[in-house]
């Protein structure tokens, strides 16, 4: 509809009353009449009556009513005439942003509803076009309360059009996040400033909250500190080495890690460069656009060219070197010329088609050819159209006016072989990274139900959860409620919440928890019953596909046999198995995916049909053929033990109930270890295998019974559940670990076993008087020295408050006699500790090595966190931690449930060629019968011992037969317990006199050959010697015979 014209148009009074307004409520009344005139006459109105150019006139007024009365009336007119007056308005968002810092507040009010009533009519193809406006502004205006204002209103913007606005947001970014990163370092020094760069703080965070890629979203307030403070880049580039990627690079993604990969690379720490180009190598194999490659990494080139040609650490250089040539291969150096856009030619272009295609009445015909497109009918509509067109235009360069043109990736290959009768659960194509390691490059994951071979839908075009139900069952029950009875726990699961407790029951009975073990705690379960209670609980979750993660580790045979049935009778469930029981496998797996070259590769049939396709598999059947080899440091002689058949460890009569539980996981049991030993430790779950260990290792302490150690022995102990160890340290490198642990010359886990931590009762004893033999009282402070006396030992003590000069040696036998065991047996362990790593350096070369040696990659145990390394990589880092200071035994517990095959058979391997005792508990009865001759089989808390037992004697004890040969000194292997060891004492018997059979010198020989001292022995005899000289410079008398010491027996 044409404006009324002539002076007597009633918008003229209405605009004029507009201006005049008093205050924001008579501007409101007038700014609504105005609109609401607008809306009768036409849009037209807003030119031909000049309500536009009087609203501009009183935006840029001297006088605070017009600046209110211009953002009023923009308000208004948004609010009653919609839409249809945005491409009149957006223009005018510069005005109102700088009018955020006039001074009276209620026009800057009015200035920000103004805004917020504008952006809110744009439609989602122009949030683009309306964010780089914002960050024009944002970079042109001067004012901080106008700077605020732009980066409210990008924020805003993110969740403006839902999930369409955030894509439209994403593919800008590289355009938007630089202007936002400068705003948040603001050099201009006044005292509201700091609001400008926490807004823009906020902003940017905003912002990337709109990355489509899953991966860097948990990274997101990192890498806006790192945007912030350079000086946060070498820890967001460890968090981001320690992160798996699955999805695709793209542009949205790369716009933000470029500029921080750019300034990894010109830090001048060689870690943090290392760090940064494995990295780039692997965003690269994850960027598949060659011409994405070619424009978004090229910024990279240079700083790997330099790091590639003049770091000082080869290993890096040979990394960038790496780095570069994928950079190379993935076109990282193509010159693309990208021809310039010209947006108004588009648009024109545009335009001259669409007019055609209006209603006559809005263009007006050329009056030179009549062919011509024709010219809008009105100014306000050219406006429009020009909005229009330009539109149009961006999403025609973009190619994003059809969903279909460019699918993202195929759902089925064109090679995969299609069976109607199959019942395809996913198929797919996805790629895996972690970190530093590409593991899966574009790989394709087929599933079909019923077959038996996503849990976070982290994986690349994965069905989501109410598509296909994928349950993954874990070991470690991590983060639970382990106080619950065991009903409840699962009762208390959310996604179980619609199941009845009856239901529960009946399944807990149909994986063998009773009435009465389903009323006990998570807490007081083995692994094997945590394991079961996973599967049960995983069978309530109705999955389509079961992800099950080496579900035999912990469970007996029984247990195992039931799994084997139970998955065999599911034919409506998909089964994903990671496992290394090549005898599970063989019964229960319908199809092989085998990892080969960073792809799966599909294998039909069982394990066994596999093996005979794939020969260099057949580690799966034999421990021996292996390419792995780990190597076990020699065992270090033990001081008074020259049988290796003698007892060295011991137990008798032990009786120990867990804290809470009413029922004894063991009971009465006695069992000893000799420096030949070779022992396996079975029993079903639940028995007390893993309490036994505890007990002979010093992890718990008996009720009942006593344990015996000898005072100089090693022992490496590798828990049920690796993270035991290192649950403290994961934010260690595996090389770190282990110099934390020895960097002192000793064992620090040692010293923190409970059976070595100082009660109540001996710190009271502590503080009581020791009355010397000429009544002298004195208290122990501590004992800061050992030295051999005879067949045991003697510690030198320090008195409380007396200097060290009056320091004294007193025998062994004495302080355990006057209640000393757990200061002296802490000491034990500190000096045993100290021979064994005391003699070897925690050089970063020296641990790699080592780490090296049990089967870990070194640049994972030197660069690598812990809290990043899979269960066999910690399983590693973990008995190389037990080996550093060569201990004379071993104790593994259930070590083969996080290696796979080769690692388990590289372990048998090493403990085969291996000189030191071992003791291992597993159900894996492969690995425990081709390494332990002898086996202490556990259970109801009880233990029958089969095969050969250790000689029970004295650890002190002089043979006084023939003497034996020091085979513990050796790296020799003791496979096989001697013969002899089987006329020895029975294991606890507490006989330690001569052995049955044992030779004794016959009467009227004569006297026995002087024995030749030892090195040790000649050392005690010196300090003797010394000591009596001191203590005649002390006291006087008779001046001491430096011969007069007796030559020991």
């Amino acid at each position: 509809m044409p404006p009324k014209s002539g002076s007597s148009n009633p918008l003229t009074s209405l605009v004029k009353k507009l201006g005049t307004s008093p205050n924001a409520f008579n501007a409101k009344l007038a700014a609504d009449n105005l609109a609401r005139g607008i809306a009768k006459q036409g849009l037209a109105s807003l030119v031909d009556g000049g309500v536009l150019k009087a609203l501009s006139s009183y935006a840029t007024s001297n006088k605070p009513g017009e600046r209110m009365a211009a953002a009023v009336g923009y308000t208004s007119l948004v609010t009653v005439l919609g839409p249809a007056v945005l491409p009149a308005l957006l223009p005018t968002l510069p005005t109102l942003i700088d009018m955020y810092g006039d001074g009276d507040n209620t026009v800057a009010n009015s200035a920000r509803k103004a805004v917020e009533a504008i952006t809110s009519l744009v439609p989602v193809e122009a949030i683009p076009q309306l964010a780089i406006l914002l960050i024009n502004e944002l970079k042109a205006i001067g004012k901080w309360q106008a700077k605020i204002g732009c980066l409210k209103e990008l924020a805003r913007l993110v969740d403006l059009k839902g999930q369409e606005g955030k894509d439209e947001l994403a593919a800008i970014l590289a355009s938007l996040l630089p202007d936002v990163e400068h705003a948040m370092h603001d050099t201009k020094k006044e005292a509201r400033f700091p609001f400008v760069s926490a807004e823009a703080v906020a902003t940017a965070t905003s912002l990337c909250s709109t990355l489509p890629n899953p991966d860097l979203l948990p990274h997101v307030s990192i890498l806006i500190e790192s945007m912030k403070a350079p000086t946060s880049v070498p820890q967001t580039i460890k968090s981001l080495s320690n992160t798996t990627f699955v999805t695709e690079v793209t542009p949205p993604s790369l716009a933000v890690l470029i500029p921080l990969l750019q300034r990894g690379l010109n830090d001048r720490s060689m870690e943090v460069q290392r760090r940064t180009v494995i990295i780039v190598e692997n965003v690269c194999k994850l960027v598949r656009d060659p011409v994405v490659a070619a424009q978004y990494l090229k910024p990279l080139v240079e700083g790997v060219e330099k790091i590639r040609t003049g770091a000082s650490f080869p290993e890096v250089r040979a990394f960038a070197q790496s780095a570069y040539d994928t950079l190379m291969k993935a076109g990282a150096g193509t010159e693309i010329k990208v021809a310039p856009r010209d947006l108004d030619t588009e648009s024109k272009a545009v335009e001259v088609l669409l007019l055609p295609l209006l209603p006559s009445g809005l263009v007006i015909p050329s009056p030179n050819d009549p062919a011509a497109p024709g010219t809008p009918f009105h100014p306000l509509f050219a406006k429009t159209l020009d909005f229009s067109t330009r539109l149009v235009a961006e999403l025609v360069y973009r190619n994003a006016f059809t969903g279909d043109d460019h699918p993202k990736w195929a759902k089925n290959s064109p090679d995969a072989a299609q069976d109607g009768s199959e019942d395809v659960l996913v198929d797919t194509i996805f790629s895996l990274a972690y970190g530093a390691l590409l593991l899966l490059s574009h790989t394709r994951l087929r599933l079909v139900r019923g077959r038996r071979a996503i849990r976070d839908g982290k994986v690349e075009n994965f069905p989501p959860q109410d598509e296909v139900r994928a349950v993954m069952v874990e070991h470690a029950l991590q983060g639970e409620d382990r106080s619950l009875s065991i009903i409840d726990f699962i009762a208390a699961d959310k996604q179980l919440e619609s199941v009845s407790r009856v239901t529960i029951r009946d399944q807990l009975l149909a994986v063998g928890f009773d009435d009465d073990r389903q009323a006990q705690t998570v807490g007081s379960l083995s692994g094997g019953w945590k394991m079961k209670l996973e599967l049960a609980r995983a069978m309530l979750y109705k999955a389509d596909v079961l992800l099950l993660d080496e579900p035999t580790n912990h469970l007996d045979v029984t247990s195992v046999k039931w799994l084997e049935d139970w998955l065999l009778a599911q034919k409506n469930v998909t089964c994903l198995i990671v496992s290394h029981d090549s005898g599970f496998l063989d019964n229960v797996t319908t199809d092989i995916i085998h990892y080969e070259s960073k792809k799966l590769v599909y294998y039909p049939g069982p394990l066994r049909a596999f093996v005979e396709k794939v020969p260099s598999a057949k580690s799966y059947y034999t421990l021996a053929a292996t390419s792995i080899r780990f190597s076990f440091p020699p065992p270090g002689s033990l001081v008074g033990v020259r049988s290796n058949t003698r007892a060295i460890l011991k137990i008798k009569d032990c009786t120990y109930t867990y804290p809470g539980g009413e029922k004894p996981s063991l009971i009465g049991v006695s069992c000893a270890l000799s420096l030949s030993s070779r022992v396996g430790i079975v029993g079903p779950n639940g028995a007390g295998k893993s309490t036994l260990i505890k007990v002979l290792t010093g992890e718990a302490i008996p009720q009942e019974g006593t344990v015996y150690k000898h005072p100089s022995l090693r022992v490496g102990y590798v828990a049920q559940h690796a993270t035991h160890h290192i649950e403290q340290h994961l934010e260690k490198t595996p090389v770190g670990y282990i110099q934390w642990r020895y960097q002192a010359g000793h064992d620090k886990e040692m010293l923190e076993k409970v059976t070595r931590v100082l009660t109540a009762e001996d710190k009271e004893l502590l503080e009581k008087d020791w009355v010397g033999r000429t009544g002298e009282k004195r208290k122990i402070e501590m004992i800061i020295g050992r030295q051999k006396l005879k067949k045991s030992y003697q510690y030198e003590i320090k008195w409380r408050g007396l200097d060290h000069k009056f320091n004294t040696w007193i025998p062994r036998d004495e302080l355990l006699e006057r209640g000393y065991t757990k200061l002296v047996q802490q000491f034990d362990d500190l000096e045993s500790s100290r021979e064994g790593a005391g003699s070897r350096e925690t050089t970063l070369s020296a641990v790699r090595k080592h780490l090296e040696e049990v089967g870990l990659d070194g640049d994972i145990a030197q660069y690598n966190e812990m809290s990043g390394l899979s269960g066999g990589q910690k399983m590693k880092v973990v008995i190389a931690a037990a080996l550093w200071n060569n201990p004379q035994v071993v104790v593994l517990d259930e070590v083969t449930n996080f290696l796979d095959r080769e690692a388990v058979g590289g372990v048998a391997v090493a403990i085969r060629e291996w000189a030191g005792a071992v003791c291992i508990i597993s159900h894996n009865m492969e690995f425990v019968n081709a390494l332990c001759p002898e086996i202490w089989n556990v259970e109801n808390g009880r233990l029958v011992q089969q095969g050969k037992s250790a000689v029970v004697e004295d650890a002190f004890l002089e043979a006084k037969s023939k003497p034996a040969s020091r085979l513990a000194s050796r790296r020799a292997s003791p496979a096989i317990t001697p013969s002899g060891s089987n006329a020895g004492t029975p294991a606890g018997s507490g006989d330690e006199g001569t052995p049955e059979g044992a030779s004794t010198p016959a009467k009227g020989a004569g006297p026995p050959k002087k024995k030749k001292l030892t090195r040790n022995q000649l050392k005690a005899k010196e300090e003797r010697r010394r000591q009596r000289k001191l203590q005649w410079l002390i006291s006087g008398g008779p001046k001491p015979d430096s011969d007069s010491d007796p030559d020991p027996v």
